[in-house]
């Protein structure tokens, strides 16, 4: 057993911060990449590519992150002999995940742009594609940004659930310590109270954002 005064405490547990910011930005990145592909499918005039991307989207959406973990992280490990660290099964779910959503959120602000501009464009001789660089996704990224923000929330969240596979994250550390120093309420509200400075201004600079861009358009 060792004691633990309330620096080390809180020190141990910013030490954990670290890795949950890490893996949040491994996931909205990689989620970022993955979800414009799928969302870019989406959107698609192709029957097949479109539901091939809506599958995609639905099952990631419609189960959960908990269960899509011990998906990966046991599940290719039985199905392909694949041996994944914890950390390589969280930054994979995670991205999964998290790009399921991005292409939802995406999808909506490219099918929010007025038809009008499409048929402008198309008009003036653009191929779908030109249609999509030059017209269509400046005015979607506009849109796309307070919503897509506001997900990363959801992410820095979505991290504490990697626990359950073993990485050791700020939630997994809370745990650990509770159960050397007895303390389960002072270590899991220092915990809170770090998550809140995690997502609380994240959730503000959505809300402004949402706000400027209402008065812009």
């Amino acid at each position: 057993m060792q004691e633990f005064t309330l620096s080390q405490i809180i020190i141990n547990l910013l030490i954990a911060t670290k890795w949950t910011i890490a893996l949040s930005a491994i996931a909205f990145v990689g989620g970022g990449i993955v979800g414009f592909i799928v969302m870019v499918m989406r959107i698609s005039p192709n029957p097949i590519i479109k539901s091939i991307s809506l599958i995609y989207i639905e099952f990631f959406e419609a189960t959960p992150l908990l269960m899509q973990l011990f998906l990966v992280f046991f599940g290719l490990s039985i199905l392909l002999g694949l041996n994944l660290s914890a950390w390589v099964a969280a930054a994979i779910a995670l991205t999964t995940y998290s790009s399921a959503f991005l292409a939802d959120i995406w999808r909506g602000s490219v099918e929010a742009v007025p038809s009008g501009q499409w048929d402008a464009s198309r008009a003036l001789g653009l191929s779908y594609f030109k249609q999509l660089q030059k017209v269509v996704l400046p005015q979607a990224v506009r849109m796309s940004i307070p919503p897509t923000v506001g997900f990363a929330v959801q992410v820095v969240k979505g991290t504490s659930l990697a626990s359950v596979i073993g990485f050791i994250e700020l939630t997994r550390a809370a745990s650990s310590i509770s159960n050397v120093t007895f303390q389960p309420f002072l270590v899991y509200s220092l915990a809170a109270l770090i998550y809140f400075c995690l997502c609380f201004p994240l959730s503000l600079w959505s809300k402004r954002l949402e706000k400027q861009f209402s008065y812009a358009g």
